[in-house]
């Protein structure tokens, strides 16, 4: 089996769009959403989940009220702030708690637990296009490379079961722990660009992280058409660095009407635009192929 992750270094430059196109184009495909932080791959492909479980990682300080004495040793101790003395006694702040366990070894009264912290869900649904791993970390919570990882190792036993070819992942925007985290057994990182001066920037730190953990590259220039000039700095520098460019995508409004009907742009038009992402997918395919020889 095949692993492939389309990232882009930045938000908002149409890696998601891609990916669901991808998916919709593939035969035998499972699909693995590793943008935990904001994930939006669902609101295309609509998924129904089949399992949902609850995602723990480290730990919180939860002060049992019945044994505490309110002696404020845990509050003096805490360096980030997290408890404070309320009218109905000490009590610890879930937004400052850093889960160092200080408080929790210092209390006389041993009245401080340590549960693992409930940060989000993860989930195996089905899609109009096969199976699809995903997740949600809340708002402000940690561990999203742990999550990540989670995910991958959760697609790569249903891909082992289910007989997938390929494990197709829309990578989280950046060059951060959960973009690191998606280059484990990666066999090919899609990295999405635009003809801009901050496309062009990104495109170059996110190429480096690739290199740094010697995970093949090929690129999709989107919206080439906005900017000539940047299209062939971008270009060039693939070229320089041994980069394929497998596609040239156009600036198309019917990408834009395709994602207000929930709707992939190779399903929904049968335009040029379709016809390139298409043509896309077989380069990508031929690059696992040449790789694995």
């Amino acid at each position: 089996m095949h692993e492939v992750v389309i990232i882009s270094g930045k938000g908002g430059a149409g890696k998601t769009s891609i990916t669901g196109a991808f998916a919709h184009l593939s035969e035998n495909t499972i699909i693995c959403d590793l943008d935990v932080d904001a994930p939006d791959l669902h609101l295309l492909l609509a998924p129904t989940p089949l399992t949902q479980e609850e995602f723990r990682s480290g730990n919180e300080a939860v002060i049992d009220p019945s044994k505490c004495d309110d002696c404020g040793t845990c509050a003096a101790m805490c360096r980030f702030n997290a408890i404070e003395l309320t009218k109905e006694g000490f009590k610890v702040s879930p937004l400052h708690c850093e889960g160092c366990k200080v408080c929790v070894e210092f209390c006389p009264s041993d009245a401080i637990d340590f549960p693992e912290k409930h940060c989000g869900q993860w989930s195996v649904s089905s899609t109009r296009f096969g199976t699809m791993v995903h997740a949600q970390l809340f708002p402000g919570e940690e561990n999203s490379g742990r999550l990540v990882t989670l995910l991958k190792q959760k697609a790569r036993k249903i891909a082992e079961e289910e007989g997938h070819d390929i494990m197709l992942c829309d990578g989280a925007p950046g060059i951060g722990c959960p973009v690191i985290s998606s280059m484990a057994g990666t066999d090919l990182a899609v990295v999405v660009t635009e003809p801009t001066p901050s496309g062009r920037h990104d495109l170059e730190r996110v190429v480096k992280l690739c290199d740094h953990f010697k995970t093949k590259v090929a690129v999709i220039i989107n919206k080439y058409d906005l900017n000539a000039a940047q299209t062939a700095g971008i270009e060039e520098f693939c070229k320089a660095n041994g980069y394929p460019v497998i596609c040239h995508f156009p600036h198309d409004q019917a990408m834009t009407e395709s994602m207000v009907q929930a709707q992939v742009i190779t399903e929904y038009s049968t335009n040029t635009a379709s016809d390139l992402l298409e043509t896309a997918w077989k380069n990508m395919l031929n690059l696992l192929q040449d790789n694995s020889k």
